[in-house]
């Protein structure tokens, strides 16, 4: 599993940054993030380094849908499940710097607990 030892979700992946873990699997982690958008923000990546998501291919298609079923069951846990009165949540994947990349790393933002505004920003 390729890592990048300067990477700080790598670092997260690893160990070596404790984090509280609320899912994971051998390829995929997922955790609180430390600068919460909303009632639930939760990250999920990949443990191996994808610098973003451009960087994947085609061979990838089923990591990043082990991500996406992921943040389905994290969803579920964390009580956002869709309901005939509403309920659901977000999930985001910032790509590169004018995309709102701020780490080198793939990651998908799960977020919810509160109504979505639609454009995002």
């Amino acid at each position: 599993m390729a890592t990048d030892f300067d990477c700080l979700f790598c670092k997260i992946a690893s160990g070596a940054i404790p984090v509280k873990r609320l899912y994971e699997t051998s390829d995929v982690l997922a955790f609180p993030d430390i600068h919460p958008q909303a009632p639930v923000h939760i990250l999920l990546i990949p443990k191996q380094h994808f610098g973003s998501l451009t960087h994947c291919t085609a061979g990838e298609s089923p990591l990043l849908g082990q991500l996406l079923s992921a943040a389905c069951v994290v969803a579920q846990q964390q009580g956002l499940s869709v309901h005939p009165g509403g309920g659901g949540f977000r999930l985001v994947i910032n790509t590169g710097p004018d995309g709102g990349q701020s780490v080198d790393h793939l990651h998908l933002h799960l977020l919810g607990g509160r109504e979505m505004g639609w454009p995002p920003g």
